[in-house]
């Protein structure tokens, strides 16, 4: 069996990003990601800006003999083009106005005294006080969103402030996803005996689609092997990626693994990881009338196990990265704390531990108190999961390595 990180390196190294782009309005790119820098073609601010209401005036005005007092010239509200400063004069101004030329500091207002169209200034500024000069945040010809980017909603803000109405995206990943077992039943219909409904099915369509995919569900396959065929041909011919969840064990109506050695190649099975042992990768063949020069003659194909925590830990550590790597993204690893464990475990597994944890009011963390592959509550009563190393036992106190459900879920 492969190591948890040695089966990352092996999907991430097979993962070819996606070639196709196209150009969407910037308020639709949310989640989207680049296929190319966004280069500003202007400085922000693009002229120097108050940073304060207040007055705008030259230091050189104040003088030291205490006359302090001075007439106000003009007022600019934002939006407004200002007039030179004359000198011996203030401006009143407003936050993120223009600074007027000959104007080198503002004055708060709550430093100033106004009275009719005269105002007293209290305090002694230095030159550049609460002015944000022009460029300050963005120089003209720089980058300021690099390809591969995810874009998130901060991102959209920044693309726009530089005047982006469009961006050139990679093409959203195309996943296929089915599920097999007989005893797998929808919510809705009458649940027949030895039958479960289908949890997995709401599970990892949203984790898909919140990873901004192009979901085709082909629903539930009957557990026969010409049936798990015929659904992995149809779903290789216009997807990036075919996902299954379930029958990649060895049992006799485990048909996921040999339909996938027919169809393609299996080019991993198995991880010592708990949960989520048996893991499947490779690809599946497409039909030649499909293939074009331009594109690969392969859909890759990533079998997950059918245990609805063992389905959700192995989404989340390998198909997550896999997918954001497909579309582009160079860094896909989560960040991971290093917490108190506040509890104590005394057997250590042989395999590499995901432990279902929440962090407590004193900042460590507490266990799930059973951590079984088909306990679905722990995944929400969790906050993400304990990576524990193999044939590691944890003590009350020691330090853990947590990955947050918040890194493994954007």
């Amino acid at each position: 069996m492969l190591s948890t990180a040695e089966a990352l390196t092996t999907l991430l190294s097979a993962a070819t990003p996606i070639t196709g782009t196209e150009s969407i309005p910037t308020l639709d790119a949310l989640n989207r990601v680049l296929s190319a820098d966004v280069v500003s073609p202007l400085d922000v601010p693009p002229m120097n800006t108050s940073s304060m209401d207040g007055y705008a005036i030259r230091t050189e005005d104040l003088t030291t003999d205490g006359n302090r007092r001075l007439p106000v010239s003009q007022r600019i509200p934002a939006g407004h083009a200002p007039e030179p400063l004359e000198r011996g004069t203030a401006a009143r101004i407003f936050t993120g106005a223009t600074v007027p030329p000959g104007a080198d500091a503002i004055v708060m207002q709550e430093q100033t005294e106004a009275a009719g169209n005269e105002v007293t200034i209290l305090h002694s500024p230095a030159s550049g006080e609460w002015i944000t000069g022009q460029g300050a945040d963005i120089r003209s010809g720089s980058i300021i969103l690099p390809a591969g980017t995810r874009l998130t909603p901060q991102a959209l803000g920044l693309a726009a402030s530089v005047g982006c109405a469009e961006l050139q995206v990679r093409r959203r990943a195309k996943v296929a996803v089915f599920f097999t077992g007989d005893e797998l039943t929808m919510p809705g219909e009458p649940l027949k005996p030895g039958a479960i409904y289908n949890s997995n099915r709401f599970t990892l369509r949203g984790l898909l689609e919140k990873l901004g995919c192009d979901v085709t569900d082909y629903g539930i396959v009957p557990d026969k092997l010409d049936a798990t065929r015929t659904t992995l041909r149809e779903a290789a011919q216009a997807h990036d990626l075919i996902l299954t969840c379930g029958g990649v064990s060895v049992g006799e109506e485990d048909h996921v693994k040999p339909a996938v050695e027919a169809e393609g190649r299996l080019s991993m099975w198995q991880i010592a990881m708990k949960p989520g042992k048996p893991l499947a990768f490779g690809a599946v063949r497409r039909a030649a009338q499909q293939a074009d020069a331009a594109a690969s003659d392969e859909t890759f194909f990533i079998g997950l196990p059918g245990n609805p925590v063992s389905s959700f830990v192995t989404f989340l550590l390998f198909v997550r990265p896999f997918v954001l790597r497909l579309a582009g993204m160079q860094t896909v690893a989560p960040r991971a704390l290093s917490l108190r464990a506040d509890f104590t475990q005394n057997k250590a597994d042989r395999r590499n531990e995901f432990l279902r944890a929440r962090v407590n009011a004193a900042g460590g963390l507490d266990l799930f108190p059973n951590q079984s592959s088909a306990v679905l509550t722990s995944t929400v009563w969790g906050d993400g999961l304990i990576d524990n190393p193999p044939n590691h036992a944890i003590s009350v106190g020691e330090t853990v390595r947590f990955i947050p459900f918040s890194e493994l879920l954007n």
